[in-house]
Order: structure tokens, then C-alpha cells, then sequence
């Protein structure tokens, strides 16, 4: 089965307690000493917790997505709030430094603190590819103070699962397709595989797999013919085969525009919960302009409160004409909201737009004469935020206590900069 499979020599590096890392860096602590933990809004009681230290998770049983309300009140935990523009650019100086062993093209910034790195051909230079993987971790550790763990495997999948699944409490493990039997089929429940998440799990349960050796076992054409071409991905994934490659996406011609967002508190009206999806839909919708796109579907999920008693939707429309007009966007997401909101606290919104097309595409319409005028307008309310911020033209529901455009400018992936 694995003779025309890739067999290079890949490893997955991750930061440990990375944001704790970076912080004790910071402050001069010892992360492996010391019990950390970095929370989103420190005087927010129900505030999640983002990274804590080991000693915070050994002595406290505090770890990310605990809440600031869990914390106990003792003398030696110290708490810090996120520098986001700080983790950004200490997650940079580290591929800097890894790209003194391999070039830039060998390396996949997985995540902020994860980062796949292409060793193959390196022996020449380096030596083993197990003793350069070990000094790459070391010289990490040793200009930043950040510890790492690594996995190494003949691809990017088997790399991830020697971190994820050995190397995270080893510091090292290498897998080959010789230990798929032994290592990944024993592998249970099935959400503990990478790229396996609860809806999926359930839905294999349903189909009598249990265990990654159940999902290496199953009909081939059952999976495809149920999950279509992710079942065909997931039964290769079960046997360590995994054909990605570390080239960059095409960002020439984007999929989609898309915005989500986890609100600070329940939002309970429609009125409130409609200017933040007007906020969202005028940020989209600017994007999609910039970019010189329109876009004719537009998506709306919204996520309960964990109190509320439906299920969450997430639901589609496509307009007849393609848009990149906020309004447009916005009444056609109001639509959506009003016909499929439960009355239920809601705590996430997402909103997207999609199937698109060039701007140069657009129509004409006889009969809407203040189309034009409306793009100009449009236009220029963007060339005003770019030149003096974000939040220098806003709409009058963004300075309400509902509005959420003024304290997310002072954000960076969510958290303050």
C-alpha cells in the first residue's frame, strides 16, 4: 500500500504553553516553574482562560478554556492578560530562526505556535534529520526561553500525530508507516485522531466505527458514497497516507468573505444582535471591495447560549444579483435572522459571502437610479477608514451599548494587542 506514498522526512514543532512562554519570557519567569495563566479579560469573571503554565495545570487543574471564575485565589499564581501584536511577532522571530536551517518554502506556519518543517535533504548539512530536529528545538529554547516538543513522520498527517498523540508528553517521536498498526489504529475514541471532530466522530459511530483500525477496515465506497470525498480522506488518513504538500494556497481568487464573531455577553433582542450583524456585514462587504469582488450568497449562523434549548442554524441565500453594498448585505442576512431565529440568548455569529465574481461584472439597472451613487459612496467611506482608521466613520448603532466595531478595533485574533 505504501509504495508510491510520500516518504519524506517532516516534522511538526509546537511551542509549548506558548502564550505563557512568551509571557514569562516577558516578565522574567520561569514557565516551567512558575503557575501562569493568560486570560482573555482579566476583570471579566467568565472570561476564558487562553494558556497556562504546567505547574498552573499540575497544582491548580487550570488549563485553556477554563474560565477566570475557576482560578483560586492563591498568592503565587500570577495572571496576565494577552499581547497579541507580541505573540504575532514573537511566532515570527522563530520561523526567522528556523529558516537558518531550511528555506523559507520548507517551512508551513501551521499555527501561531505550530509550524511543519520539510527536512528531507538536510543530512548533507546537518547530519540525522532526528539530531537537526533536536537542534532546531534546542536553539528555540535557547533564544527564547520556549520550550517545544516535536514530531517527526514521512508526512505532514504522521508528523502531527507523533506530536500530538506521543511527542507532547516525550518531547520527541518519530512514526513511520511501520507503526500505523501499533501507534494509529488503537487510537480511540475517534476524535483524538487529527482532523476528526465530534459531528464526524458521531456520524462514524452511527455507521459502526469506533476506533481508527474500524476506519482502516471500513468499505471504501461506504465512506465515499456517505461523506463523499472526505470519507475517501479519512480512510487513507487511517492508514498514515496523507498526500499534502507544503505549497501556498492561490489567494488570487478567494472563496469567500467571512466574518465570525464570539460576543462578550447573550444578546437577547433582535434589535441588538442586528447591529452587530450590520457591523459585520459592513466589514465583509469592504473586504469584498478592496478586493474588487461581489458576491451573490450570503451565510448566516448564529450559535446559542449554552442555556438556550434549540440548536444552533447556520443558513444560506443567494441573492439575484451579486452585491458588495452593505445594505444589500445586511437586509438579505435581517431576512435569514428573522425567519430562523429561535428567540434564544445568543452568544456567536457568523456571516459570509460567497459565489463570487469579479466587480467589473456588475449590472446595470434601469430602474435603480441610485445604484451608482451607492457604490461611490461605498468606496469612499473606505478610502476614509483606511487613510484614518477603522473606527474613524462608523455607523450611529456602532455607539450604542449593543455596538462592538469600537472595542474590536482594539483587538488582534480577538484579544487585546
Amino acid at each position: 500500500m505504501y509504495a508510491n506514498c510520500p516518504d519524506r522526512v517532516i516534522v511538526c514543532i509546537d511551542m509549548k504553553c506558548f502564550y505563557a512562554s512568551c509571557i514569562a519570557m516577558l516578565e522574567g519567569l520561569d514557565v516551567e516553574q512558575e503557575p501562569i495563566a493568560i486570560v482573555g479579560n482579566l476583570h471579566q469573571a467568565g472570561s476564558i482562560v487562553l494558556a497556562a503554565s504546567p505547574p498552573m495545570k499540575q497544582h491548580f487543574h487550570i488549563k485553556t478554556g477554563n474560565r477566570r471564575y475557576d482560578i483560586p485565589n492563591h498568592p503565587s499564581i500570577k495572571l496576565f492578560e494577552p499581547k497579541m501584536d507580541f505573540f504575532l511577532q514573537m511566532s515570527i522571530e522563530i520561523t526567522k530562526l528556523i529558516m537558518q536551517f531550511v528555506p523559507r518554502e520548507a517551512i508551513h506556519v501551521y499555527s501561531v505556535d505550530e509550524s511543519f518543517i520539510d527536512l528531507t535533504g538536510t543530512e548533507k548539512l546537518w547530519g540525522a534529520p532526528e539530531e537537526t530536529a533536536m537542534t532546531i528545538r534546542q536553539a528555540i529554547y535557547n533564544q527564547f526561553g520556549i520550550p517545544s516538543s516535536v514530531g517527526m513522520g514521512p508526512n505532514m498527517l504522521m508528523a502531527k500525530l507523533a506530536l500530538d498523540l506521543e511527542a507532547k508528553a516525550t518531547g520527541f517521536a518519530k512514526w513511520t508507516y511501520k507503526d500505523v498498526p501499533q501507534k494509529l489504529w488503537p487510537i480511540a475514541p475517534l476524535s483524538e485522531m487529527w482532523g476528526i471532530g465530534r459531528r464526524m466522530e458521531y456520524a462514524l459511530n452511527k455507521k459502526g466505527i469506533f476506533s481508527v483500525y474500524d476506519l482502516a477496515h471500513a468499505n471504501l465506497k461506504m465512506l465515499e458514497d456517505e461523506f463523499g470525498i472526505i470519507g475517501n480522506q479519512l480512510y487513507y488518513h487511517a492508514w498514515g497516507i496523507d498526500l499534502s504538500t507544503f505549497e501556498e494556497p492561490d489567494m488570487k481568487e478567494p472563496m469567500s468573505f467571512g466574518k465570525g464573531q464570539m460576543l462578550m455577553r447573550d444578546y437577547h433582542t433582535h434589535e441588538e444582535i442586528l447591529i452587530v450583524l450590520l457591523e459585520m456585514c459592513e466589514d465583509i462587504a469592504k473586504r469584498a471591495r478592496m478586493a474588487g469582488y461581489i458576491g451573490a450568497t450570503v451565510s448566516l449562523g448564529v450559535s446559542y447560549s449554552r442555556s438556550a434549548l434549540e440548536k444552533n442554524f447556520y443558513r444560506s441565500k443567494t441573492m439575484i444579483e451579486p452585491t458588495n453594498e452593505t445594505m444589500k448585505m445586511y437586509e438579505t442576512c435581517k431576512e435569514l435572522f428573522n425567519i430562523h431565529f429561535a428567540e434564544q440568548p445568543v452568544r456567536q455569529l457568523s456571516v459570509r459571502l460567497s459565489n463570487l465574481q469579479p466587480h467589473g461584472s456588475i449590472q446595470l439597472d434601469l430602474f435603480d437610479k441610485q445604484k451608482e451613487q451607492r457604490q461611490m459612496l461605498g468606496y469612499t467611506m473606505d478610502a476614509i477608514r483606511e487613510r484614518f482608521g477603522a473606527t474613524s466613520l462608523l455607523r450611529a448603532v456602532s455607539f450604542t451599548t449593543s455596538g462592538t466595531a469600537m472595542q474590536r478595533e482594539q483587538l488582534v485574533g480577538g484579544h487585546f494587542k
